[in-house]
Order: C-alpha cells, then sequence, then structure tokens
C-alpha cells in the first residue's frame, strides 16, 4: 500500500474521544452568545432599545447619539462574556465571510489602557477591499470599501470576539457582498405583497419572507480526506473507481446516525444553540456518510445569516472530530450530491402565512393570489432563477442522482393542478352569483382538505410547492442562500407589483367588485403559466423534449445559463426594483464567470498533478512487476512462457495503453488552458474553459480509474471511495 495512503487510514484509527455533556437543556443554551432581545432589554438605554427596534421592525435610521448608547450596551455585554476584540462580520462576493478582528484594547497615556468601542466603530469600519472580487467597479489601488452595521441581524459573540453583521459597499456606494441586494429585495417584497394582503386585511402592514434552508454535507476521516490532493484542493473527488456497495442498498437514508458522526452533530448542535441559530432536524441522507441538518423557519436575512455562519462552524467543529465536512455539491461520482433546499413564504405581520391556506374562502383566495403570482413569477423569469444557483460545482449535480434538472419548472401536485384548471374555467367579467357560491364551495372553500391529503413529493423537481411553502430544491449545498433568494424575492414582488395595478384597474376602470377583478387576472395568470407546470419525472429525455416544446430553457452549464442576469430582462427588473444597478449586475457577472474559470483551471491543474505523480508512477511501477514476473516465467518455461504469462501480458498491455491515453490527454487538456489562458475576455474565457478544457476530465478519469481497478491495492497511493465513504 503506497506510503501515504497507509499513513492515512493508521492516522483515521486515532480519533478524539471527545464527550458532549447534554445536561443542558437546549432551550436554556439558545441565543446565549447572541445580543438578542433579552441582552438588549439588559444592557440598552430605553432610547437605544426602542430605536434599535424600531430600525429592525420599519427600517428607521439610528441617529449617532443613540449609536453611541447601542455601543456602549453592546461593549459592556461583550466583555461579561469574555470577548476580547470585535470586527464586521460580513459576506463578500467570494460566496464566503469575511472578518478582521480589532481588539477592545486602547492605550490612553502614561502606561494605561482602556477597552474602547464607540458608536463609529459600530456603525461603520473602512477593510481594505483591494483584494475582494469587485467586477471592475473599483481599481486594484482604490482599497477603499465601507462595511455598515445591519440592526436586522443581531450580532453575536464566537470564540471571543464580537461579530457584527454588515453590509460591503464600495467608496461610489455600489454593493460589493450578498446582503445589501438581499436587503434590498426583500424591502421591495414586503412593499408589494403588503399592498397585496391589504385587499383581504386592511390591518397588515409588513410582509416578511421566511426561509427554512436544509443542509446537505458529507462527513469523511480529516486524516484520509488530506491524503486526497484532489478533495482538499478543490473539495471534490477528480477520479476514483465506484466501490462495490455505493447507496444502491437504500439502507444510509434516515438509518441510525453512526456514532462519531452523532458527537459532531450534538457539539454543532450547542454551537449553534449558543449563536441562536435554531437547529431542529438532523439525519442520515441517501448517499453514504452524507448527511442533513434543519432548523426552524426564520425571516430571510436573518437565515442566510445563520446559513453562512453554519457552513463556516461545520468545518471548525468537525475540526475537533477529525473530520472533514464537504460541502461541495458532488463530492464524489455515482452517487447523490448535496443541495441545500430553500423552502420560501411570506407571513404576515398579523401571523398569517401567505402560502399557507385558511378556514374560509376569503383567506383562501388570498392565498391563491400569492400561490398563483409566485407560480407566474417563476414562469416569466426561469431563465434568472437558473442563474441564480449557477455555479462549477452545482453543474455536476443538477440532473444526477436525485438532484432537480436544469430546466426550472413548478411542481403543484395533481390536486392543486385540478383547482387551478378549475379557477381556469371561471367566466369572463364579473362572476355570477351562482358562480360565486360554486366556486367558493367547491374550489376554493376545499383548498385546506386537498393539501392536507395531498403529501406528493417530486424529488426531481426544481420548484416544488410543499403545503405551505415552496421548496427551492435547485440550490447547491455550498451556495451563499442570499444570491436565489434575492433573485427568488425580486421576482415576486415585481409580479405583485404588477398584479395590483391589473387588479386595480378593474375595479376602477370596469367598476367590477374586488374578488372578480381578482379572480379575472388570477385567471389570466393561470393560462399564462402553463408551461412552467410540470408533474412528471425531471430526468426523462421526454421533459428535455417536452420543455423545448414549451420554450423553457435548458442551460446546462454556468456559462450558458449565467447570460440570463444580464439580459436586458434582469437588467430592467433589478433598476425597478432599486435592488441593483446596471454596474453592480454587470459586476456580478464578471466576478461570477471569473470564479468558473478559476475553479475549473484549479481542477485541471490538480488533475495533471495527480495523474502525472501519483497514477502513471503507480502503475509503472505495477506494470514493471508484471514485467519481472513475465520474465521469470520466460526463464522457467522457455518459449513456451506465453501459454503462461498470457494474462499477464495482455495486463501489460492494458495499463500501456491507459497510460499512454493519461499521458496524451494531460498534455493536450494543458495546451487548451494555456490558450485559454491568454483571452482577455472573461465571458469567452469561461467558455472556453467550460468546453474545451473540462471535457477533459472525465478522459482523464476514465483511464486512471480503470488503472486504479487493475492495480495491485497494496501499490495504490490514492484513498479510495470505499475508504472515504465507508471508515466511520
Amino acid at each position: 500500500m503506497g506510503t501515504i495512503r497507509f499513513q492515512a487510514l493508521l492516522a483515521s484509527q486515532n480519533r478524539p474521544n471527545i464527550k458532549i455533556d447534554e445536561s443542558i437543556k437546549r432551550s436554556e443554551l439558545f441565543g446565549k452568545n447572541v445580543f438578542n432581545d433579552a441582552a438588549m432589554r439588559h444592557f440598552l438605554t430605553k432610547e437605544a432599545y426602542n430605536s434599535v427596534n424600531d430600525a429592525v421592525e420599519n427600517g428607521s435610521k439610528i441617529d449617532r447619539k443613540v449609536a453611541e448608547q447601542t455601543a456602549a450596551g453592546m461593549k459592556q455585554w461583550a466583555l461579561s462574556k469574555g470577548a476580547t476584540h470585535y470586527t464586521h462580520w460580513f459576506q463578500p462576493l467570494t460566496g464566503t465571510t469575511a472578518e478582521k478582528h480589532d481588539a477592545f484594547f486602547e492605550p490612553i497615556g502614561n502606561g494605561n489602557a482602556m477597552e474602547k468601542f464607540d458608536g463609529g466603530q459600530l456603525v461603520q469600519q473602512e477593510p481594505d477591499a483591494s483584494s475582494f472580487p469587485s467586477g471592475g467597479i473599483r481599481n486594484t489601488f482604490e482599497a477603499r470599501g465601507y462595511t455598515a452595521w445591519d440592526p436586522t441581524s443581531p450580532a453575536f459573540i464566537y470564540g471571543t470576539t464580537l461579530c457584527i453583521p454588515t453590509v460591503f459597499v464600495s467608496y461610489t456606494g455600489e454593493a460589493l457582498d450578498n446582503k445589501t441586494p438581499l436587503l434590498r429585495a426583500l424591502q421591495a417584497l414586503d412593499n408589494s405583497a403588503t399592498a397585496v394582503a391589504k385587499y383581504f386585511d386592511k390591518n397588515v402592514s409588513k410582509v416578511t419572507a421566511t426561509l427554512g434552508w436544509e443542509q446537505e454535507y458529507f462527513l469523511v476521516d480529516k486524516a484520509l480526506a488530506v491524503s486526497r490532493p484532489d478533495l482538499i484542493l478543490t473539495g471534490r473527488t477528480l477520479l476514483g473507481h465506484s466501490p462495490a456497495k455505493g447507496q444502491q442498498l437504500e439502507d444510509h437514508y434516515f438509518g441510525s446516525i453512526p456514532n462519531r458522526a452523532i458527537n459532531f452533530m450534538r457539539d454543532l448542535e450547542q454551537e449553534c444553540m449558543l449563536l441562536g441559530i435554531p437547529v431542529k432536524t438532523r439525519h442520515n441522507e441517501v448517499a453514504p456518510n452524507q448527511f442533513e441538518l434543519a432548523p426552524i423557519f426564520e425571516e430571510t436575512n436573518l437565515a442566510v445569516d445563520h446559513n453562512s455562519l453554519l457552513m463556516d462552524v461545520m468545518g471548525k467543529v468537525a475540526d475537533r472530530h477529525s473530520l472533514k465536512v464537504l460541502l461541495h455539491e458532488k463530492p464524489f461520482a455515482g452517487i447523490n450530491g448535496s443541495g441545500k433546499h430553500n423552502n420560501f413564504s411570506m407571513a404576515t405581520n398579523t401571523g398569517v402565512n401567505l402560502l399557507g391556506p385558511g378556514k374560509t374562502p376569503m383567506s383562501n383566495l388570498q392565498f391563491l393570489a400569492f400561490f398563483i403570482n409566485t407560480i407566474k413569477a417563476v414562469n416569466e423569469n426561469e431563465e434568472l432563477m437558473r442563474a441564480s444557483i449557477a455555479s462549477a460545482s452545482n453543474d455536476h449535480r443538477l440532473g444526477a442522482n436525485e438532484a432537480p434538472p436544469a430546466i426550472i419548472s413548478v411542481f403543484i401536485g395533481s390536486q392543486l393542478y385540478k383547482v387551478l384548471h378549475d379557477l381556469e374555467q371561471v367566466s369572463d367579467g364579473k362572476l355570477s352569483p351562482e358562480e360565486k357560491t360554486d366556486l367558493k364551495l367547491n374550489v376554493v372553500g376545499k383548498i385546506p382538505e386537498i393539501l392536507l391529503d395531498n403529501t406528493d413529493r417530486n424529488r426531481t423537481s426544481p420548484f416544488a410547492f410543499t403545503g405551505n411553502k415552496f421548496e427551492y430544491r435547485a440550490v447547491g449545498s455550498s451556495a451563499n442562500c442570499a444570491n436565489p433568494m434575492t433573485v427568488l424575492a425580486a421576482i415576486i414582488a415585481k409580479q405583485l407589483k404588477d398584479f395590483k395595478v391589473e387588479v386595480d384597474a378593474l375595479i376602477e376602470g370596469k367598476e367590477m367588485k374586488k374578488d372578480d377583478a381578482i379572480f379575472n387576472v388570477l385567471r389570466e395568470y393561470i393560462k399564462q403559466s402553463k408551461r412552467i407546470l410540470f408533474e412528471g419525472d425531471g430526468y426523462s429525455s421526454a421533459w428535455e423534449k417536452e420543455a423545448a416544446k414549451r420554450g423553457l430553457s435548458n442551460k446546462k452549464t454556468t456559462p450558458e445559463a449565467l447570460k440570463a442576469k444580464i439580459s436586458k430582462k434582469s437588467l430592467a427588473l433589478f433598476e425597478e426594483l432599486g435592488i441593483l444597478n446596471h454596474v453592480e449586475v454587470h459586476a456580478r457577472y464578471d466576478i461570477e464567470l471569473e470564479e468558473y474559470t478559476k475553479k475549473i483551471q484549479i481542477e485541471g491543474r490538480v488533475l495533471g498533478d495527480i495523474a502525472r505523480n501519483h497514477v502513471i508512477p503507480t502503475a509503472i511501477t505495477y506494470q514493471n512487476k508484471l514485467i519481472q514476473n513475465v520474465q521469470g516465467l520466460k526463464d522457467i518455461f522457455g518459449k513456451d512462457f506465453e501459454k503462461y504469462a498470457g494474462e499477464q501480458i495482455n495486463l501489460i498491455k492494458e495499463i500501456s495503453e491507459h497510460i499512454e491515453a493519461i499521458n496524451a490527454q494531460v498534455t493536450q487538456m494543458t495546451e487548451e488552458r494555456k490558450k485559454a489562458n491568454n483571452i482577455d475576455s472573461v465571458e469567452k474565457k469561461a467558455s472556453v474553459y467550460c468546453n474545451k478544457v473540462k471535457p477533459y476530465f472525465e478522459t482523464i478519469r476514465y483511464h486512471a480509474d480503470k488503472l486504479e481497478i487493475l492495480i495491485d491495492d497494496e501499490l495504490w497511493t490514492l484513498t479510495k471511495y470505499r475508504e472515504l465513504l465507508f471508515t466511520r
């Protein structure tokens, strides 16, 4: 066995024995390290407390005097928790989080010092922005960028650092982060949804978008992971033959959680409780060593922050347990990849879920209004939705092993489909008393009963209605939720805004009653959105053909999908709602293309390195052993040696063919990469990497994986799939 692999397998047996004390109730731990309502009541002045709450609820500005009071209270709280530093915690366009720690410590002269943290340090900082991606918004030498406090997401302590969630903008005001456009989109949705909700309840003054993410991930032994250069440098295995046993027995899904994994989960959940992340569910996923955790629904901005924080915390907790968390969408070929299902809904300040049916025909009409408008929004913007979940890593997952396809469609279940069909048949214009009665009793009134018994699930659907929410299943496991949720909030905000204009026009222009106007507009929306509704198998080739007939896009690669972000339609949408201007949209487009290119470039380099420094040398070593064996047989049997050495000779030839193919393919891939690197256009470069460089990966992998099963296991240097997936 190769030395590296042997040492990794040996090290994997030396596992830390970490015991988790679960004697304290989760409810008592929850939010202990968060500057939440209870902490603010205790440490803030009444004026500061009311001002922060007003900012959270109504978006009002916090003046400098109140900021000073808030900073003083926050510092006192943080110091009481043992904090020594503070940081503006933000989400740049790298897809991860960023932080720069400053000590509270401040010299005051004469050998004395004090802990200092004032309103200015709370509200704004000026980090060096030069090394963060900006898509050309500013030059590298123009390093100035600003982080600004987001009071809607509470500060928290992690380790000994007070973390203050912030937005990140350039000197000239453009958003350089994922949070800023999300906050703008959520505000736009609040405005549009509140206006529509008032049709049904005049007391509604705010609508909050809610999000419940489901985080899928793999856990592998850290020592084994470190022995794989591809896993460490790219997050996935670029080669590796499938083990005899994978997930075909379906024995891992919802099975008994392995001891090592459950200890990690307990530790992680305690950290989450302290940080106010309301994790609720844990279980085995379908693939071996694949798991999932999910929280209770939260306001979307807070949920996005919590998921970003969770992904960082997961890695640190795993390290304590000598484990490695893999968040890549497809770390292993041939088995399930990992997603991050984004469960979306909208709730009013009066406590109503707008995507949940009620007990009265009026509340069900409200449900239908938001339900159908959401479907219409997806229908009108399916290409933009596909673009919002595009990445080099998610391209591997979409359409493979239980992941939804790249074609965006909506699944609502056969019974709700019938409800929409019945609504479509409603007569044009004003409804007769008989029609209203029939509609309310036989269609609208029965929606709660229909949903109660309708437990249909379609795992091949990228956007499915699941009873009282829509589940956006196409989001990748490593993604920052802000990108897809910004797009989803934006398209629904725009659709609801247009809906209100159309309904009001019928009420005022044709003197229709409100219900008649709503039904008439919804009926037209159902007709216009039929193409997006699909109840069947999203994996089938028949659906690809049918989707093409319906005019639905099928963008299978990121460079192809991202073009929708800079279409005239998308630019107009973001501009109209004040979410992103043209400069910000184009910057993000360039950044995402550049990130795609760099990831494929890194994978190509790593694959070439492994092929020539691990696979081929091992193959040659084994081949030499076979040659020695054949030579020995020849010495013994003379001219009849081929009778006894025929299989070995064939094996030598087969190994030679694979070595030759790998060498040739790596050389050609490298040449294509060099050509691509000379292209100035980020768009053209990404396309070349996608269409000219990436195709070599599978060919090289094919020959390397063949060698893995031909070569003596004792010689193979790379940790194998069976060891990565089944070592617990």
